[in-house]
């Protein structure tokens, strides 16, 4: 799909393959210290759901899976990003918690200001960029 012709670069920017670049970032705190797309993914589920094995299968993962990148999350950082409650005959659940809605939050904005760094540097070769 050929981009068209705007006379401003930025402007170029916002239409075609560019507009749809799209970051995948890790962010490397230090070895076995990192979060990225998929915990992020998964931490908005739990928010949404209310459950770490209900946010699991929404995504498509497995309780352990999910269960364990929770872990690796809640590790990370001093205080608690998911706070869970067994589960048993009243059921458990999982929370979000306002600390871990700040780092969604910080995740989310670090990838939106990346997606503006990217049409702003890549506009001059919008152009050229193959459709596959």
């Amino acid at each position: 799909m050929p981009v068209r012709a705007v006379a401003n670069p930025k402007a170029r920017a916002l239409a075609g393959p560019v507009a749809n670049a799209v970051p995948r970032i890790r962010i490397v705190f230090g070895p076995d210290m990192r979060i990225g797309p998929g915990k992020m993914d998964l931490l908005e589920a739990i928010g949404r759901t209310g459950s770490i094995s209900a946010a699991g299968r929404e995504l498509g993962m497995s309780y352990r899976r999910a269960w364990l990148l929770v872990d690796d999350v809640n590790k990370l950082f001093a205080q608690p990003v998911v706070r869970a409650s067994a589960g048993g005959a009243h059921g458990g659940g999982a929370q979000l918690t306002a600390f871990g809605r700040a780092v969604v939050e910080a995740y989310r904005r670090v990838e939106a200001r990346t997606r503006a760094a990217i049409a702003e540097e890549f506009a001059p070769f919008a152009g050229d960029i193959v459709d596959s």
